[in-house]
């Protein structure tokens, strides 16, 4: 019973995922585990901006990196942890960024000013203390396609996101919806980095959904949203 309840958590519910480098500072360190929500994805619910989220690698992005090796007590591990839902499988090519744009979307990223969407300039304290919001990676302005997110790490200077690969070649730095696991909500491990990761003041607005401290919390508010929206729910 236990072990099919701890497949049941990590295959719809949760999931923990490791943070492997500094793309994501000061927000996320690097060996940080953090809990992804998996399930409100499953049901349909899409991300929003200033969500944070795991995704599997959209197209070779991590291509470039340095391959991991680990001795046979490492895999071992990583196979137990992986199979009751603490780690990531090693096969799994999965990244974790910022979402900043989603479909429809127009976003500005021109060096030397902020980043902007829809027009409107982003305040982010979030950004790694001392990096541009564009400055190493200006791609001036981009219209994500729809069922296609622009993500960005919070260390700006030091995270090949959706600028980087959009340089590379122009459509690449799109993520498509589909890619994404789950939104990451809790930085669980080490016990003294404990926080809540919630959806920053400069994304809330009209429309926009409130900070959350839970995945149930967020798979009822988003629910419901997908609701109203098929027109199955009648607003009070």
């Amino acid at each position: 019973m236990a072990l099919v309840l701890a497949l049941g958590i990590k295959t719809f519910f949760v999931q923990a995922f490791s943070i492997p480098s500094g793309s994501m500072e000061d927000t996320l360190q690097i060996g940080d585990r953090v809990l992804v929500d998996k399930l409100t994805p499953w049901f349909g619910a899409e991300p929003e901006r200033g969500e944070v989220v795991v995704f599997h690698d959209p197209g070779d992005w991590l291509k470039d990196q340095p391959v991991k090796h680990q001795n046979a007590v490492e895999r071992q591990t990583q196979r137990v942890l992986s199979f009751i839902g603490l780690m990531p499988s090693a096969d799994e090519k999965d990244l974790i960024k910022r979402v900043i744009a989603v479909g429809g979307d127009t976003v500005e990223c021109n060096a030397g000013g902020p980043v902007k969407v829809n027009g409107v300039a982003l305040d982010e304290p979030y950004i790694f203390p001392g990096a541009t919001p564009c400055g190493d990676d200006p791609v001036g302005t981009v219209k994500v396609p729809q069922g296609m997110l622009w993500v960005m790490g919070d260390h700006r200077n030091g995270s090949q996101d959706s600028r980087y690969h959009q340089q590379q070649r122009a459509g690449d730095g799109f993520v498509p919806v589909k890619n994404v696991v789950g939104r990451a909500f809790v930085v669980a491990w080490p016990m003294n980095r404990w926080a809540t990761l919630p959806v920053p003041a400069t994304f809330k607005g009209p429309g926009a959904l409130a900070a959350v401290a839970t995945a149930p919390l967020a798979f009822w508010v988003r629910r419901r949203r997908v609701a109203e929206a098929a027109g199955r729910i009648d607003h009070p």
